[in-house]
């Protein structure tokens, strides 16, 4: 399966949008932030670039004009943003894609992936020619080992505990991303935007896991809809300029 929505946690204080224990954010209208992944039968991406391009692409929505102010996106975003943070992939070939990439959004490009990422809709009001695509099948292998990471750029840890699909870990990768962003100075955020969003997701080494669990960094939560149990940390979040 791919992800239906999740939660993410990034502090236990607050009135966040990623506490796991049910707040008034839960009385507000959902919505959901819509993720495509496009999967031909010849040509799948490699998992680990369909990852990070999923992160880059919720990265390039939240910064993107239409998303701020008074962007035509605006107010969408603040919805969302005021209820639970959701985020769903679905995958598309052939007509479907081109029927999506047809919609409002923006297509970010890996080195074998396209995900296109659309602005917030109601949980319960997806356009059809979203809501008719599959939320299964996006079973995707790396042909080759990722590289090493390079230790100046942010890395996206997954937990080495968890067996998710691609489409479930690239709305936990999204998280990640997305808290990481948060937590970032406008100066740190304008860098980051201008130099293309660089990133790496990557499975986290088991002896390594509760250290970046207990560090302080960005930690992802999920709300256990679906593939895995409510409360499971699933991303840490590594910018360079969190390691404070």
């Amino acid at each position: 399966m791919t992800s239906d929505p999740s939660a993410v946690d990034p502090a236990p204080s607050g009135d966040s949008p990623f506490r796991s224990e049910r707040t008034a954010r839960d009385e507000a209208p959902q919505f959901v932030l819509p993720l495509v992944v496009r999967i031909e039968k010849t040509a799948p991406p490699a998992r680990t670039d369909a990852l990070e391009t999923a992160a880059r692409a919720v990265l390039t929505v939240l910064s993107d004009e239409r998303s701020l102010g008074d962007g035509e996106w605006a107010q969408r975003v603040r919805d969302w943003q005021d209820a639970r943070i959701r985020k769903v992939v679905r995958r598309a070939r052939g007509a479907e894609w081109r029927r999506a990439e047809a919609l409002p959004g923006i297509t970010v490009t890996g080195k074998s992936a396209e995900v296109r990422v659309f602005p917030p809709v109601p949980l319960d009001g997806w356009p059809k020619d979203l809501a008719r695509l599959q939320v299964s099948g996006t079973d995707l292998e790396d042909p080759e080992p990722p590289v090493d990471t390079d230790p100046t750029a942010p890395v996206l840890w997954l937990s080495p505990d968890l067996d998710m699909s691609a489409g479930k870990a690239m709305a936990q990768a999204g998280h990640g991303a997305q808290l990481a962003w948060w937590e970032l100075s406008d100066e740190e955020r304008a860098a980051w935007r201008d130099a293309g969003f660089p990133l790496a997701v990557r499975t986290a080494e088991p002896a390594g896991w509760s250290g970046l669990t207990a560090s302080g960094l960005p930690l992802v939560r999920d709300a256990g809809f679906t593939e895995i149990a409510p409360g499971s940390c699933t991303v840490v979040a590594d910018h360079p300029a969190l390691r404070r």
